[in-house]
């Protein structure tokens, strides 16, 4: 039986999860939960799975958790919080795999406490590795641990990769779905709602994740993010997309042929490989039909008018600082645009300014990669500021 500590595990891929540990409770035993606010899930999650130890991000949640354990006669699990919180969760001790789902930079320090805890990584967090993949890659080698990709297009590369041998990737085919917002102008992407920009076409995600997808970004975090964890070069990297999110990604081999992996879009079939490696266990759920499918459409992103994918290609190229710039600003502009406070084109150009700003630090310590997320937050916070009083003068 494999013991898991799921970081996120109120969000969606935290969610799903859970779901596969309730199929299967005879392969599975949940040890530790983290969620952010969400107290009344967390709540039911413990009652069902009977953590040892579960964490919020505030303390007046964690009490309130405490007292609602306690008037159901659960008094076998404690209640931690705040970040210390979250990377005990990362780290309990009986934990064999430490599922990272959290959305955000903040999952960067439970990451490298559950590496030298020794515990396996199931990773969904992209900020991992966008930010810091020069110095997890280093931690997971020298602690001979398992990172194991949760995201479908790596995933999806991953399982293409097994039995293939070393050295033998020419180039990896990243597909894409294009968004809610594929084939549109940039003109038309300027009165962008932002309810429309959280109706994905194919997956059911999170608000963050979704409008990501609608602007690139997403696309352009997994490029970063499939270089450090494949030991690839920006040009070793394509982006096709693939807008019915049947193939979910490909690798072409230096002697030109090309495996792709194919299925359903459902996030249950990574979230498991992942868990189960390097086994593979039945999952229930639809099944790819080709008669109803008939045909399989590429087309090339348009990256002038999703400049945010082009970006992320700079980003990854420079290296250094300049994807936490990336990262960070494009984190903030998206809450600011699900705060209705800027227009949808305004989230690229919030994230280009940044990047322009930044005077790029070479090889970052941890330390000065979180630095860099607080000083591109009060850059944008200051420029938004200037900006409101120019315009009421």
């Amino acid at each position: 039986m494999k013991k898991l500590a799921v970081l996120g595990s109120t969000g969606s891929i935290g969610t799903q999860t859970l779901d596969i540990v309730r199929e299967r409770p005879e392969e599975f035993q949940i040890t530790a939960l983290a969620a952010g606010s969400n107290v009344l899930l967390l709540e039911e999650q413990v009652a069902e799975f009977r953590p040892k130890l579960v964490s919020l991000t505030e303390e007046k949640d964690a009490r309130e958790l405490q007292e609602r354990l306690h008037l159901r006669n659960i008094n076998t699990t404690e209640v931690v919080y705040g970040i210390e919180g979250l990377t005990a969760c990362a780290c309990e001790e009986s934990a064999d795999m430490t599922v990272n789902a959290v959305v955000g930079m903040v999952g960067i320090l439970p990451t490298v406490a559950a590496i030298r805890a020794g515990k396996d990584i199931a990773l969904a967090n992209k900020e991992t590795l966008v930010t810091a993949g020069h110095i997890i890659m280093p931690l997971v080698k020298e602690y001979n641990v398992k990172l194991l990709p949760v995201d479908s297009e790596h995933s999806a590369v991953f399982q293409c990769l097994q039995g293939a041998g070393e050295q033998t990737v020419e180039k990896l085919l990243l597909t894409a779905s294009g968004g809610p917002f594929f084939g549109k102008t940039k003109e038309e992407l300027g009165s962008i709602t932002v309810e429309q920009a959280l109706q994905h076409p194919n997956w059911s995600m999170g608000k963050k994740i979704t409008v990501d997808s609608s602007t690139l970004v997403n696309k352009g975090l997994e490029v970063m993010e499939a270089g450090w964890l494949f030991s690839l070069t920006p040009e070793q990297i394509e982006v096709l997309v693939q807008p019915k999110s049947i193939i979910h990604s490909m690798i072409q081999f230096n002697d030109g042929a090309v495996l792709a992996q194919l299925g359903v879009p459902d996030m249950k079939l990574p979230i498991q490989y992942a868990m189960t490696y390097p086994d593979r266990l039945a999952l229930s759920g639809k099944r790819l039909d080709f008669f109803e499918l008939q045909k399989i459409e590429f087309y090339r992103p348009d990256t002038e008018t999703f400049r945010a994918l082009a970006l992320a290609y700079d980003a990854f190229r420079e290296g250094g600082s300049l994807p936490t710039v990336y990262n960070a600003a494009n984190e903030m502009a998206v809450s600011l645009f699900l705060e209705r406070k800027i227009g949808y084109l305004q989230i690229t150009e919030i994230l280009e300014r940044a990047m322009d700003a930044h005077t790029k630090i070479k090889n970052p310590t941890l330390e000065e990669v979180l630095s860099t997320e607080g000083e591109t937050y009060s850059y944008i916070r200051e420029h938004s500021r200037d900006k409101r009083r120019k315009e009421a003068v």
